[in-house]
């Protein structure tokens, strides 16, 4: 089958905002972030996609009130903006690919994100299911797509690079049409770049349209404080030598005579620049959100045809505002990047500054990448060894816990079956 048009590469925006951080994973009380305002200010600085996934917790239920708002019924048209979710996994140990799971995980998103279709699924964390319930979830992830169109755009997830590329070629053999998108998520950060060295061939080669970097702190390891501890507490894989690797890098960047030298300041530029041009081949050319209001930009006009796309993640608002500095400033920094800057109402010196911080981000990535030495392209084991799939038929998941309300009183829905109800059920 040919792939669906038009293609999601002339479509998506190059900038994702991620809500994994809406979860216990990343925070001790996900209720308690200002979630209506992230979403909100993300969408007024012009970011226009957002990644979720029923796995997160309750992100898709906050984000989905965050978008059923005046404030952006009023403001952003649905049609306006990206929403990216997935299917399959169900907690850490449970998974389910199955025909009739997937059907209702799509009805569950639909419905807590309040909208009537979805641009980009997902299957969710590949490599822990076998290569045949993948390929069954994707077809019925297609037939959704044709026969109702609540999909759009249909792909795969997870960590492995090799699984990644091996799933995305065997899909294409098995049923002549290739992936729209898959996402990678700390394949491409300052300690490790396979999902450039190793999988980006490969993922052409099988006719992959788009594939989004997410994390680009590896999950939180590339910080000066550590891996972050949720209520959930310590889950990230990541070896204590590798741990002790970072944390050495981490104070050697932090005792160089440069301004913003911590290790998540260095690691976070440089993965969404060098991103941003060395996945060109797999970008994207939607909305760029340089800063210039109001306009339907066409990125042709910006250094490029396509750009390489970045999936971030933040916990509130001044993280927000900070990483969009950060990604204006590398638009600035692009070929064509003063006149991105003038129209903007940023300036020349902008641009200026733009190649200066790229030339010290640089520097310190070089020094950065060899201390760690053998550290370098390190990738856990996923699943890890011993892994057993707990889920043994389909049900009706429980609802989720209901702590302390956020800050920006999001309604608890109604749960009807342990669903929210949120919009009248459309078939699907």
């Amino acid at each position: 089958m040919p792939r669906t048009t038009p293609a999601l590469s002339t479509l998506l925006p190059p900038l994702i905002c991620g809500t994994a951080t809406f979860n216990d994973q990343y925070n001790p009380d996900p209720y308690a972030l200002p979630t209506t305002s992230i979403v909100h200010e993300a969408l007024s600085l012009g970011v226009r996609a957002f990644d979720t996934s029923p796995y997160y917790g309750p992100a898709e239920d906050l984000l989905g009130a965050a978008l059923d708002t005046c404030f952006v019924h009023q403001n952003f048209p649905r049609r306006d903006y990206f929403l990216l979710t997935k299917v399959g996994r169900i907690s850490g140990e449970e998974f389910d690919y199955s025909e009739s799971w997937v059907r209702h995980s799509v009805q569950r998103s639909l419905e807590r994100l309040h909208t009537s279709y979805l641009d980009v699924v997902y299957c969710h964390d590949v490599e822990f299911v076998s290569p045949e319930e993948v390929l069954t979830a994707v077809e019925e992830l297609r037939r959704i797509r044709d026969e109702t169109g609540r999909v759009k755009y249909v792909g795969i997830s997870g960590y492995p690079v090799t699984t990644l590329c091996e799933l995305s070629e065997m899909i294409l053999r098995e049923t002549g049409e290739p992936l729209d998108i898959v996402m990678s998520y700390a394949n491409f950060t300052l300690q490790n770049t396979r999902l450039a060295s190793v999988a980006l061939p490969r993922l052409e080669a099988a006719g992959v349209d788009v594939v989004p970097n997410a994390s680009v702190l590896g999950m939180g390891l590339l910080r000066r404080k550590g891996v972050p501890i949720g209520a959930r507490g310590d889950f990230h894989p990541s070896p204590q030598g590798l741990r002790a690797a970072i944390q050495a890098v981490s104070d050697w960047s932090s005792a160089q005579d440069i301004a913003d030298n911590r290790i998540e300041k260095v690691a976070i530029r440089w993965a969404l620049e060098k991103w941003m041009r060395e996945g060109v081949a797999v970008g994207s050319k939607g909305d760029p959100a340089s800063g210039i209001p109001w306009i339907r930009e066409k990125i042709e006009s910006y250094g490029g045809t396509k750009l390489g796309v970045s999936v971030m993640g933040v916990s509130n608002v001044e993280e927000l505002e900070e990483t969009m500095r950060v990604w204006r400033s590398i638009l600035d920094g692009l070929e064509d990047g003063e006149k991105t800057a003038l129209d903007a109402g940023r300036s020349v010196d902008d641009r200026t500054w733009s190649l200066q911080r790229q030339q010290q981000v640089t520097g310190l990535a070089e020094g950065i990448r060899k201390a760690l030495g053998e550290w370098i392209d390190y990738a856990w084991l996923s699943p890890a060894p011993g892994f057993v799939n707990k889920r043994s038929a389909p049900a009706i998941p429980a609802p989720l816990p209901t702590p302390a309300a956020s800050p920006d009183q999001v309604p608890k829905p109604a749960l009807i079956n342990g669903i929210p109800e949120l919009r009248p059920r459309v078939p699907i």
